[in-house]
């Protein structure tokens, strides 16, 4: 009988007799995301990220990018390809051209940014959100066509992006007056 006493009482001895369990505390909660904020305006988003990110997918229409260069300096045709030929260069420049086309439809929504003359970009705008989703559509396909390594779907992809710029440029950007640009 004190066997069978000392075997119920033993585990509640270690059990007491144990250290106490640590409490694991919780991961901290990370840090929020940083919110979305426009640096420069319009015209020098514009003209630092499409303009010649979409004129290195016009060049392929007629140059090609895998194209061996003669003096290692490129083909002196003074094409886009040549003057950004650097470390991504060849088809793969060209899949990256097109991601930052893409890229730029989101860049263009961002709240508070401000056209050269100072007046909101439109973002509220129906037709301009559109385009913006538009750009966003056109670099997919140039993107799309890149991969094939192929210049006739990059003539066809050019036109697309080409008319995706287009579609939003004869509302807002071209006005006579500068003062006009960004207003539907």
């Amino acid at each position: 009988m004190k066997r069978f006493v000392w075997t119920l009482i033993l585990p509640f001895l270690f059990a007491a007799c144990a250290p106490p369990e640590e409490k694991k505390e919780a991961a901290p909660a990370p840090p929020p995301a940083p919110a979305a904020k426009a640096y420069g305006t319009l015209a020098q988003v514009m003209r630092a990220i499409p303009f010649p990110n979409s004129n290195k997918i016009f060049d392929t229409q007629t140059n090609d990018p895998e194209a061996k260069k003669d003096d290692g300096k490129g083909s002196g045709k003074g094409g886009a390809l040549d003057q950004y030929s650097g470390l991504y260069g060849g088809w793969q420049g060209i899949e990256s051209s097109a991601v930052a086309i893409s890229e730029t439809a989101n860049l263009l929504l961002i709240p508070g940014r401000k056209c050269e003359n100072g007046m909101p970009v439109p973002v509220e705008q129906e037709n301009f959100r559109k385009w913006a989703a538009g750009l966003a559509a056109a670099g997919e396909a140039a993107y799309k066509a890149a991969l094939m390594k192929n210049q006739d779907a990059m003539v066809e992809a050019s036109g697309v992006v080409s008319d995706a710029c287009l579609a939003c440029h004869e509302v807002y950007r071209d006005q006579p007056a500068g003062k006009q640009r960004c207003v539907p």
